[in-house]
């Protein structure tokens, strides 16, 4: 989408829908770290079109906090649902610097990632930075969000840093992401307001796409 499309989409979401409430102003920014195996395995599922599929991240909001998430994003016959848990900045750093292993407890994805680094060799592989505005709406538990300026860095040392070194676009200027994320039913009310005569569903991969964007390898016309 371009920022016009995105302006006038706003415009419109505004009458049907509310703004996150974690959301303070226009948009708020997401970093996340992902993870790989040693193979590549996600890269390779991605390019194939692999059905079932799941990728591992840390995502923070804000690099001064200490609210950090890991989260195991699957995705299965088109439907996609994320498992996560809370980890400290101490974790986290023992995690970038695979110093395993961290106390096992009722984490669940924390538990599932080590196992993976230990068995798999997984490891973070790109940080993916990008602004966000966020609607929703209680019917179908639908969100829809605008993702600008998509940005990609392998200096994962500072992933937890105010400033990130080496930042790449994925996107050419003036182009972003709307996602729009429903549980079992898109609202009429709310799919009228998105028609603006050109959009189609189509697989968007931030890690993917950022893996590319770093090695100089731009899927998207630039």
């Amino acid at each position: 989408m371009t920022d016009a499309d995105l302006l006038l989409l706003a415009g419109r979401l505004k009458t049907v829908m509310s703004q996150d409430i974690h959301q303070e102003g226009d948009c708020y920014e997401i970093r996340s770290l992902y993870f790989d195996d040693a193979w590549d395995r996600c890269m390779d599922e991605n390019e194939a079109g692999v059905d079932q599929r799941e990728k591992y991240r840390i995502r923070i909001y804000d690099p001064a906090s200490d609210v950090i998430h890991l989260e195991i994003k699957e995705k299965n016959r088109g439907l996609t649902k994320k498992r996560a848990c809370d980890l400290s900045r101490e974790e986290c750093q023992q995690i970038m610097e695979d110093e395993l292993p961290l106390k096992l407890d009722g984490r669940a994805p924390l538990n599932a990632l080590q196992l993976q680094m230990r068995c798999s060799r997984m490891e973070p592989k790109v940080i993916i930075a990008y602004e966000r505005t966020a609607f929703v709406h209680p019917s179908g538990n639908v969100r829809i969000t605008f993702d600008r300026n998509i940005m990609a860095s392998r200096c994962l040392e500072d992933f937890l840093e105010d400033r990130v070194s080496g930042m790449t676009p994925v996107l050419p200027a003036g182009l972003h992401v709307l996602e729009v994320k429903y549980d079992e039913f898109l609202p009429d009310v709310i799919a009228q307001q998105l028609e603006v005569g050109k959009l189609r569903k189509t697989a968007f991969s931030k890690y993917y796409l950022g893996r590319l964007a770093v090695q100089g390898t731009f899927p998207v016309e630039r």
